[in-house]
C-alpha cells in the first residue's frame, strides 16, 4: 500500500512542475491514486483463509471455514465476497427438546444437480435445483432430502419429470446410489438424524421397501407406529438418537402407510403452497392436499420456499431478506407456529448469511427465546442470551466435515460452479420448460 502512494507522488511531482494546470492534474492523480489503492487493499486485506463473513475475497481459500466465496449480481454485488455455506447443527447448541421443536434445513430435489452425469444416453431436459452432491450437501448441514421417485427401467429411480412416468430424458440415477450416501453420512455421523420427503410415483409392489432395505437403512428407520399423529410432540432427539430412530421418511401416497408402512406426508405435517405461491411476499397459505397451516393435529410444519422456475442467479435474492419476510408469514399463518422444515433450490447462494443466517434465528427463537441459535445457553431460563454479532462475523459451523470450497461466479445466464475443484457448468438457455415443480 505504501509503494502505491509513493509511486502516485513521485509521478504527481514529475507533473506539477507545468504550471497552471498541476491543480487540476493533482486531483486527478489523487482520484487514480484511490481507486487503484482501493482495489489493491481490497483484494488484498485478508487471505489463506483469513477472510470473513463479507469480506472481499479473489480466491476460494481466501475465506474462512464454513465460508467460500462468491457474489450476488442480482443485489448489485458484482464483486466477490465471502459468504457462509454451512449450518450450524442446534442440538450441538441445545439438545434434548422433541424433534419437532427444532429447524432443519430441506433440499429441493436434492438429486437434481447441474452436474449430475447422463447415465440413460440422451441430453436431459429438465430444471436443476442444487449445484453438489447429497453427500455434501449433508456434510453442510442440510438435514431434509426432497426426493422424486419414479419405476423406470424395472427399477427405482430418481426423475424430475412429469405426467408421473420418467423418461431417459428426465432420469439422474437409480434412486439407492443417493439412499447409499444417506446411509454411509448416518453411519460415520451417529448423532445425525436425515428426513427423507418422497414425491411417490412408485407402482410397483413393495418398490420402496425394497429400494430402502438395499441401501440399507432399515436399521435407522423411525417406526411410522411410533410417530404422533394428534398434534403431540415428537421423542426428544436425545432419545431419537439412542434407539437409533433417525431416519424420517414421509410419501405423498397415501396408501404406502399400510401396504409398506411408510408414513403419509399430510398425516404428519401441514404444508404451504409450493413454487410461486410459496414466495410471494406477506403470503404463506397451505398447499390444497395439506390441513390448514394452524391445524393442530400435525405436529410438523414443512415451508416451501423456491420459485416454480430454479434460476441459478436468482437464489442469492431468493435468499436475502424476502425471506426472513416469508418466514414471518408463515410463522403468523400457522398460528405462531415456525416451520420444521424449510426447502429451497441452490441452497448455498445468497448475499451473506442467506438461509443459514435464517435457520440460526428460527432455532434461536424457537429453542431458547434469543435472536439467533447462537446466542442461546444451554441450562439457563428461557429469554437469558449471549452477546452476539452474528451479523458482522460467521457463526463456528459444528459440523466441520463439508466438503465444499470454491466460488461461485456468474456470468448473465450461465454460471462456473467450483465445487472441491471440479467446474461445473449449466446454461439456462437449454432447458425447455416442461413442467412446473
Amino acid at each position: 500500500m505504501l509503494s502505491c502512494f509513493s509511486e502516485k507522488h513521485s509521478m504527481w511531482r514529475r507533473h506539477s512542475t507545468g504550471g497552471g494546470g498541476a491543480n487540476g492534474y493533482f486531483i486527478l492523480v489523487l482520484f487514480h491514486l484511490a481507486v487503484h489503492c482501493l482495489l489493491i487493499t481490497c483484494s488484498t486485506a485478508c487471505s489463506n483463509g483469513n477472510c470473513q463473513l463479507l469480506d472481499s475475497c479473489a480466491s476460494a481459500t481466501d475465506c474462512g471455514p464454513s465460508l467460500y466465496c462468491g457474489n450476488c449480481p442480482e443485489l448489485g454485488k458484482d464483486q466477490p465476497f465471502c459468504i457462509r455455506g454451512q449450518a450450524i447443527e442446534p442440538t450441538s447448541i441445545i439438545s434434548g427438546l422433541p424433534f419437532n421443536k427444532y429447524s432443519w434445513l430441506v433440499t429441493h430435489n436434492a438429486f437434481s444437480m447441474v452436474n449430475a452425469p447422463l447415465l440413460t444416453g440422451p441430453q436431459r431436459i429438465t430444471f436443476y435445483n442444487q449445484e453438489d452432491t447429497v453427500t455434501n450437501q449433508l456434510r453442510n448441514g442440510v438435514r431434509g432430502l426432497m426426493l422424486d421417485m419414479y419405476d423406470f427401467e424395472n427399477d427405482i429411480w430418481l426423475c424430475h419429470s412429469f405426467r408421473g412416468q420418467c423418461y431417459n430424458f428426465t432420469a439422474f440415477q437409480p434412486a439407492i446410489n443417493t439412499l447409499k450416501e444417506v446411509e454411509a453420512f448416518l453411519s460415520s455421523n451417529p448423532t445425525e438424524i436425515v428426513t427423507i420427503i418422497i414425491e411417490d410415483y412408485v407402482h410397483s409392489p413393495k418398490g420402496l421397501t425394497r429400494v430402502f432395505a438395499d441401501a440399507g437403512l432399515g436399521k435407522y428407520w423411525f417406526p411410522v407406529s411410533k410417530m404422533p399423529r394428534k398434534g403431540d410432540d415428537w421423542p426428544t432427539v436425545n432419545d431419537m438418537v439412542k434407539k437409533n430412530y433417525r431416519l424420517l421418511v414421509f410419501t405423498s401416497d397415501s396408501s404406502k402407510e399400510a401396504a409398506e408402512e411408510i408414513a403419509y406426508q399430510w398425516r404428519y405435517m401441514v404444508e404451504n403452497e409450493p413454487g410461486d405461491p410459496g414466495v410471494v411476499p406477506g403470503s404463506c397459505s397451505s398447499r390444497k392436499e395439506s390441513k390448514a397451516l394452524n391445524s393442530r393435529s400435525a405436529s410438523l410444519f414443512l415451508m416451501n420456499y423456491f420459485p416454480t422456475v430454479a434460476v441459478q442467479d436468482g437464489a442469492c435474492k431468493e435468499h436475502s431478506t424476502q425471506f426472513v419476510d416469508t418466514v414471518g408469514a408463515c410463522y403468523k399463518s400457522a398460528g405462531n407456529m415456525m416451520p420444521n422444515y424449510v426447502a429451497v433450490n441452490f441452497y448455498m447462494r445468497s448475499d451473506g448469511g442467506g438461509v443459514f443466517d435464517v435457520l440460526d434465528q428460527m432455532n434461536g427463537r424457537t429453542l431458547c427465546g434469543c435472536p439467533t441459535v447462537t446466542a442461546c445457553q444451554a441450562g439457563v431460563h428461557f429469554g437469558v442470551c449471549k452477546n452476539t454479532t452474528a451479523a458482522t462475523a460467521a457463526p463456528t459451523a459444528t459440523n466441520t466435515a463439508g466438503m465444499f470450497s470454491g466460488s461461485v461466479q456468474l456470468t448473465g445466464h450461465a454460471s462456473a460452479i467450483h465445487f472441491s475443484s471440479t467446474v461445473y457448468l449449466f446454461s439456462l438457455s437449454s432447458v425447455m420448460v416442461l413442467f412446473l415443480l
